[in-house]
């Protein structure tokens, strides 16, 4: 990432993250396609209902191990090996440490968090049997994504698309084995999804271990070490929490959606689905500009860096037009993935496909948050990443329980576009001013390396 073309680089490293990305929607997706085709609207309500909750573990793993990661990229970028090693080793620790916390802590939490979002009667069983495994099962997903993660920071990007795709397909399989075969409905889905993840983290770390020398641990690595652990935490926590941030949004959003019963619910869901699988190209080109930048910032080139956001904004807003074209056409035939519309009423399919057409105008805004934010995470900011994260929950809540009031719900449908646009205007200026600090800190070492 320090030597050749922005965009070349850019490109290469995020599209195979993309299609990586596709398969862990699809994989997430399973679930509710099973229970939506198989069991019944209910069911994929249920499983619906639990998509804020399932973000802010999930996301919060993802966040945390990717804060993780910034560390190991910037010490591959100054070739300090026995560093790379060291940050792996205490990453490991810390996420087994946070696996522990979070599964007692949510698994606790289960069934009041959705009482308290008010889950409607008829589903509110289900929901808890679903997400109570997610919960205690979060170990296998963070070290999942901890071994993506390092996999990428040193440049890996094809590797972990592999892993995905093998227990993707493992996960189709034991779904339907759980649901069909042996039918334990909602419960048997989360099972498969827990199960498939935890052979994909296994996987990725065989291959860390074969594959990357650097990466074998010593004896005396396993000692904690403060300074690292501290920078790990100072990053990865920001990081985590601005997941969680914004799957806070997403539950307060999910308590509006809950008011107008479980057919809204369930079309909500596969409108939100569409979303998420459709856009997937925006957080790869994230990812992509996180590492570029964390490398490039252990090699201290500042000029490359800027040459990398710019042509991160060009590829952004690219792609953010072509993903509205390709989602207004293919909106209506992947609904038909969720639900059986033989069996399904006219309305709730009309509803998914208006959440759909509604946010698609707003996916340039959407992808300048991920180049921006976690780019800046990159640059081992956790500060802005989190700004952005609460700037967005603020403007998601105030428009889920202002909008709906006038509008029903078309209202619902606005909540996230306004907080995208809100945080997206702030997120260059952040980084910005990230830069030209960034800049005044080094500059002594960039004046000893010019004189050098």
């Amino acid at each position: 990432m320090t030597k050749g073309s922005a965009y070349k680089l850019l490109l290469s490293f995020s599209i195979p993250l993309f299609f990586g990305n596709l398969f862990q929607q699809l994989y997430s997706m399973v679930d509710t396609i099973i229970v939506g085709r198989f069991v019944g609207v209910d069911a994929l309500a249920a499983v619906g209902a639990t998509g804020g909750f399932s973000f802010m573990v999930i996301g919060f793993a993802q966040g945390l191990t990717a804060g993780f990661s910034v560390l190991i990229s910037q010490r591959f970028g100054a070739k300090d090996m026995d560093g790379v090693r060291k940050a792996f080793v205490q990453s490991i620790i810390c996420s087994a440490f946070s696996s522990i916390v979070l599964a007692a802590i949510f698994g606790i939490l289960s069934m009041p968090l959705l009482r308290l979002v008010r889950t409607p009667a008829n589903i509110i069983d289900d929901a808890n049997s679903y997400i109570l495994i997610i919960y205690l099962g979060i170990g296998t997903s963070l070290f999942y994504n901890l071994f993506s993660s390092i996999l990428r920071a040193v440049g890996d990007g094809k590797s972990p698309v592999y892993f995905l795709l093998i227990s993707s397909v493992l996960n189709v399989v034991l779904d339907l084995f759980f649901v069909i075969v042996v039918p334990l409905g909602c419960s048997g889905v989360a099972i498969a999804t827990i199960l498939a993840q935890g052979i994909s983290a296994i996987l990725s770390l065989i291959y860390i271990w074969k594959k990357f020398p650097m990466f074998r641990i010593k004896k005396e690595d396993w000692t904690p070490d403060r300074h690292t652990i501290s920078y790990l935490l100072r990053v990865g926590i920001p990081g985590a929490f601005q997941f969680s941030v914004c799957a806070v949004g997403v539950i307060i959003v999910q308590v509006a959606i809950n008011g107008f019963g479980s057919d809204a619910v369930a079309s909500y869901s596969v409108g939100s689905k569409i979303e998420a699988l459709t856009t997937q190209f925006f957080p790869a080109l994230g990812m992509g500009i996180s590492t570029y930048a964390g490398q490039n910032l252990g090699a201290l080139d500042f000029a490359r860096i800027r040459k990398g956001f710019r042509a991160g904004l060009v590829i952004a807003i690219t792609g953010a037009m072509l993903t509205s074209a390709l989602t207004w056409i293919l909106a209506n035939p992947l609904s038909g993935l969720f639900l059986d519309r033989r069996t399904t009423s006219p309305e709730i399919i009309g509803m998914a496909m208006q959440y759909v057409h509604t946010v698609i105008w707003f996916f340039i805004p959407l992808a300048m948050i991920f180049l921006y934010r976690t780019g800046c995470q990159g640059l081992g900011s956790g500060s802005i990443p989190m700004i952005s994260s609460i700037t967005e929950l603020g403007v998601r809540t105030i428009a889920a329980f202002t909008l709906p009031i006038a509008f029903g719900y078309t209202g619902i449908c606005f909540a996230s576009p306004f907080a995208w646009i809100m945080a997206g205007f702030i997120l260059p200026f952040c980084y910005f001013h990230l830069i030209k600090n960034l800049e005044r800190k080094y500059e002594k070492q960039l004046t000893h390396i010019s004189n050098f």
